[in-house]
């Protein structure tokens, strides 16, 4: 009778502390972006609130319910997990969302979403705008950019910039052949300075990988939801200035030679 009633308490003991473990052990993830490239690198992590002896994570990738991807993950002693993925593959040629689920223990589950574009998929676009310079007339820019459109480009002759207005529809990158005439970024002894790249009031940096004796040609990355890319030098549109100050000049002299003429006729 003894033996029955310790073998009860042991066996609610146990189903009592199975029961801990499925209800508490909760399990969350998460990837390192949110929009991914083919051959791009996928970091998955995430925690679980109880570690439970050895027992790994199976982690499933799915596209349009099809299996991409399946893993097992060790936890760490603190609960934390991380795997690492490469969007690459014969699995990895449909444009979409892509879902992330863990399961770990008995009922723990959890899911997370990234939209992933294989290059075969992924536009890009190169040609030229044409920049309306007012009095100065126009000139052109030639661009390349992926992940988004360009909408328009503006003079700011205030700030000796070029705005880029963009429609942005992933994470992307933009590449313009600055034209040296019309814009850049010189030091007093005539050499090059660096740009200052500001999107949507931000300062970010920017490459520049190729220097024409004509032009610059810098390549800057943008986010999603990005609209506003401002490119400042030290001079926009030197053609303008110098008209404008040639006849700011020319009409100082007027006004001084018909003053002059004045004052002898009265003398």
């Amino acid at each position: 009778m003894e033996y029955r009633i310790v073998y009860s308490l042991i066996s609610l003991l146990i189903i009592s502390t199975g029961t801990v473990f499925a209800q508490g052990s909760l399990i969350s993830v998460q990837t390192d972006d949110n929009n991914y490239d083919e051959s791009d690198t996928i970091v998955i992590s995430g925690m679980v609130t109880t570690v439970i002896g050895e027992t790994p994570i199976t982690l499933q990738l799915f596209s349009e319910g099809n299996l991409v991807d399946i893993a097992q993950i060790v936890v760490a002693q603190d609960g934390s997990y991380s795997h690492t993925v490469i969007a690459e593959g014969p699995l990895w040629k449909k444009v979409g969302t892509y879902t992330v689920r863990v399961s770990y223990g008995e009922g723990n589950i959890a899911e997370s979403e990234f939209s992933y574009t294989p290059k075969s998929e992924s536009i890009e676009t190169t040609t030229n705008f044409e920049v309306d310079a007012g009095s100065s007339g126009t000139f052109d820019v030639e661009y390349t950019i992926k992940g988004g459109t360009v909408k328009d480009m503006i003079v700011d002759s205030d700030i000796f910039a070029i705005i880029v207005q963009i429609e942005s529809t992933d994470e992307g990158v933009i590449s313009l052949d600055l034209p040296r005439e019309f814009i850049g970024a010189e030091k007093q002894d005539g050499k090059d300075d660096t740009f200052i790249i500001l999107i949507d009031g931000i300062e970010v940096a920017y490459q520049e990988s190729v220097v024409h004796s004509d032009s610059r040609v810098i390549t800057i990355n943008f986010e999603n939801g990005d609209s506003d890319i401002e490119i400042i030098g030290t001079y926009v549109i030197p053609e303008f200035g110098a008209i404008a100050m040639a006849m700011m000049i020319i009409g100082i002299m007027t006004i001084i030679f018909i003053s002059k003429s004045k004052l002898q006729i009265k003398i």
